[in-house]
């Protein structure tokens, strides 16, 4: 078995190995994965902290032993917790890495792997966060426009919002909403609700297309356009600026 690292802030993670395929998802700086097949421009790589899995170009990572795979997955992950900022290696490459990349085997400023050394000086977030954190976290991304696959405050989809503002506190979402609605508890009642549980809104078919997370008051916060905040209700999403319903709510899952 083969094991890879992303070493470049941000990579596409694609249905397909081709570089005109749809793209899923992303790799942020310090993602690491199980190389599942591996061919001469493309390797198809399944993520091990959601386990979801799609191919990347094999110039955009960078293969890592066993050991250091294995202890990486069982430790602790310190993230980035600056929108965009920087990190320098011990020979003089400058790389710029979005909020929530993570920071292998952190401490003093400094982490290492495949033999660099990186410098870091910024905020960093580790560990299991209080659920208030769970709001303060998403107005970080506030306006950020919708990007299908993406992961980060310069584009992203309304599961990978949900995934990021959750990985800051350290918890851990599955990629995409239908997935995510299978986890945490049922709630019968936005009343039973509490500011960062989770929304559910299905389509005409039943199928779960859409997230959000609570806020309080009848407030949600989720990625439509834009990350954006809107009134919650029992039929769903009401959008002031389209004065309508956008999403029909299905279900309301608590999970912390």
């Amino acid at each position: 078995m083969l094991y890879g690292i992303c070493n470049l802030s941000i990579v596409a993670l694609r249905a397909e190995a081709s570089e005109r395929s749809e793209m899923t998802s992303q790799l942020l700086f310090g993602d690491h994965f199980t190389i599942l097949e591996k061919d001469k421009y493309w390797s198809k790589i399944r993520i091990t902290f959601d386990h979801f899995e799609g191919y990347i170009d094999n110039k955009q990572f960078e293969e890592i032993p066993e050991d250091f795979y294995q202890k990486l997955t069982f430790r602790d992950a310190v993230f980035s917790g600056e929108i965009i900022d920087f990190i320098a290696s011990n020979t003089n490459d400058l790389i710029t890495i979005p909020l929530g990349s993570r920071l292998p085997y952190f401490t003093k400023n400094e982490f290492f792997f495949n033999n660099k050394k990186f410098i870091y000086d910024g905020t960093v977030f580790s560990g299991i966060q209080d659920k208030s954190e769970i709001i303060q976290k998403a107005f970080a991304y506030i306006n950020t426009p919708f990007l299908w696959g993406g992961k980060t405050p310069f584009g992203i989809d309304c599961s990978g919002f949900t995934q990021m503002v959750y990985k800051l506190c350290g918890y851990k979402l599955y990629r995409n909403a239908k997935q995510q609605a299978t986890q945490g508890e049922v709630l019968s009642f936005i009343e039973e609700s509490e500011p960062g549980d989770l929304a559910f809104f299905d389509n005409e078919e039943g199928d779960i297309i859409h997230v959000g997370i609570i806020l309080k008051d009848y407030h949600i916060i989720h990625a439509h356009g834009k990350v954006r905040i809107d009134t919650l209700d029992h039929s769903g999403i009401f959008n002031a600026d389209l004065q309508k319903h956008t999403h029909k709510l299905r279900i309301i899952k608590k999970l912390i």
